[in-house]
C-alpha cells in the first residue's frame, strides 16, 4: 500500500463537476493498493497518516511539523489512486500490473477510511472509487510525504 500525504490548507475532489468531498486545513491522501495488501497494511498506513507530526501547531504560532492529525482532529481527504503503482521502467506507456484490481482495492481503501474514523476519531471525506475525479488542493509548505506499508 502506498499513500501520498500532502499537508493542505484546503482540498476538494469532484466527479462530473460535483464536489463529493472537501476539507479545510488537514491532509489530502492519495492511496494506492497492490497485490498482497491486507489488514496489516490498512492498520499501518492509517496509523502513519494519523500519527505523523506534520501539521502546523495552532497554539505555537503555526510552527510547522509539530502536530499529528490525531492530536488536533485534522480532517482527511482520502482518494483512491491506482496510478501510484504504475510501472514505467520500460517503454513510454505505464503498466498497471502492480496495482490491485478494483474488487481487491476498493474494500481496502474503504477499510483505511474506516480505520481513520473509528480508531483515530478523524473526519474523513472520500473520492468515488473508480471514477474520473478532479482533485484541487492548496499544498501547505509544500509538504508531501510518501508512506509505504
Amino acid at each position: 500500500m502506498r499513500a501520498v500525504v500532502q499537508r493542505v490548507t484546503r482540498a476538494s475532489v469532484s466527479v462530473n463537476g460535483q464536489i463529493v468531498g472537501s476539507i479545510g486545513t488537514g491532509l489530502c491522501v492519495l492511496l494506492g493498493v497492490t497485490h498482497g495488501d491486507g489488514q496489516a497494511q490498512v492498520e499501518k498506513v492509517a496509523r502513519k497518516i494519523a500519527q505523523q507530526r506534520i501539521l502546523r501547531d495552532p497554539v505555537n504560532d503555526g510552527a510547522a511539523a509539530r502536530v499529528a492529525a490525531e492530536e488536533c482532529g485534522a480532517p482527511i481527504l482520502l482518494i483512491s489512486q491506482f496510478t501510484l503503482y504504475a510501472d514505467i521502467r520500460k517503454g513510454r506507456r505505464p503498466g498497471w500490473s502492480h496495482a490491485a484490481p478494483g474488487d481487491v482495492a476498493e474494500p481496502l481503501v474503504a477499510a483505511v477510511a474506516r480505520e481513520l474514523r473509528t480508531t483515530y476519531g478523524l473526519h474523513v471525506e472520500e473520492g468515488v472509487f473508480g471514477a474520473m475525479m478532479e482533485v484541487e488542493l492548496v499544498n501547505d509548505g509544500p509538504f508531501t510525504l510518501l508512506i509505504e506499508a
